[in-house]
């Protein structure tokens, strides 16, 4: 019966792959290095934190001069 355990494995093995993929569960490698992860999302946000707090104050200034523009035209 060794035939028939390695068959049966080996094809619980596939259908346990592709439950996973269907599914999209997280398996132990992928918990493994969350914290990683976590960390490279965490410090992507704040470079976009960044990004948009510089780009408020330029849109301010850009809204401030198109307000003196105006002004000046009339």
């Amino acid at each position: 019966m060794v035939g028939m355990d390695s068959y049966m494995n080996a094809y619980l093995d596939r259908r346990m792959k592709n439950l996973i993929q269907d599914w999209d569960l997280a398996t132990r490698n992928d918990i493994g290095d969350f914290e990683n992860r976590l960390q490279a999302i965490e410090e992507a946000t704040k470079e976009v934190e960044s990004f948009e707090t510089s780009a408020e104050i330029t849109l301010e200034n850009l809204e401030h001069r198109l307000l003196q523009l105006k002004e000046a035209r009339r």
